[in-house]
């Protein structure tokens, strides 16, 4: 490394740092509400730490908010206008059924981008080196292909978590329903039979059922529980299902009828599913044969011919 390559990001770092400072100085931070709130709550008293819902998933991002302070803020702020689509991330978020906000996720997103800008001017400095000096333009654009990658990265990676769980709610949902269907025509109150379904199984759905059950035992109506559960989530036949039994327990109609006939449509759509995913399978599996079998095929048939030919031409 020479010495002026030295000297400019030893003087840019100091630059940075001093921006930084500058920007989370008195004079030109901005005042959040809270500040502005707080002189006059000072003889409030501080409340039970039984009422916070702060736990294992929230704690880092206290640590990074506590560290970094208005940086990570402006950054979230920056990404947040940058990629927009708070809306869809609070959809899956609540598809995921994770306890995050979006402000959480979009720090989340800024430590992915941090990570990826370090990898990516890692990487293209030491390519660069490599071939015999670093150049600086490249090591910034590979900084900066790796900062949109680790953004974007943590946006696709969360779809994917969401593609997971509703797979495997999609899965667990026609044996839920029967058990459901078993245990209401046995005699068993809606409820008892949720909660009996909820005992005796587990997954991603038992989960979302058992929420809802926690909330009804604290307090909140069973049917408005259940319908929190039935927005939260981003299925249609979860929604129907659940939009079912909340009217079955309104209205006290006949609810086994309607859960055979909702597992039957999910067992439907899971083998029309199943049959799009061979359709597609086969496809795929004849981009190998296309490109690959196939060429190497006439090759080996054309071959001797063409070395036949070439050799009578001399």
């Amino acid at each position: 490394m020479t010495g002026w390559w030295l000297g400019g990001l030893l003087g840019l770092i100091a630059g940075v740092g001093a921006l930084t400072a500058i920007r989370a100085s008195p004079p030109m931070r901005p005042i959040r509400l809270t500040e502005r709130v707080a002189p006059y709550l000072a003889d409030a008293p501080a409340p039970s730490r039984l009422l916070l819902r702060s736990g294992p998933a929230s704690e880092p991002f206290i640590a990074v908010r506590r560290l970094f302070g208005p940086v990570v803020g402006d950054a979230v702020r920056w990404v947040d206008r940058l990629v927009g689509g708070a809306e869809s991330v609070r959809r899956r978020l609540g598809g995921l059924g994770s306890s995050i906000t979006v402000e959480e996720f979009r720090i989340e997103q800024v430590i992915w981008g941090a990570a990826g800008t370090v990898v990516g001017a890692a990487f293209v400095g030491v390519a660069t080196l490599l071939r015999g000096g670093i150049d600086p333009v490249l090591v910034i654009g590979g900084a900066a292909a790796g900062a949109i990658a680790g953004v974007l990265g943590r946006d696709w990676w969360l779809s994917r978590q969401v593609e997971r769980r509703e797979s495997a709610m999609l899965a667990e949902f026609p044996v839920i329903a029967d058990l459901l269907a078993l245990a209401v025509l046995a005699g068993e109150a809606p409820i008892d039979a949720i909660h009996r379904v909820c005992r005796l199984t587990d997954g991603e759905l038992t989960r979302d059922l058992q929420s809802a059950l926690d909330e009804a035992r604290a307090g909140s109506p069973i049917t408005r529980a259940l319908s929190v559960v039935a927005a939260r989530t981003t299925l249609d036949p979860l929604t129907r299902f659940i939009e079912g039994v909340v009217v079955a327990i309104e209205r006290g109609t006949p609810l086994a009828d309607v859960l055979r006939a909702q597992a039957a449509d999910v067992r439907e759509q899971s083998k029309r599913a199943l049959l799009e995913a061979g359709g597609r399978k086969e496809l795929q599996m004849m981009v190998p044969v296309v490109f690959m079998i196939l060429p190497i095929t006439v090759l080996f048939a054309l071959y001797p011919g063409l070395v036949t030919l070439v050799s009578l031409s001399r």
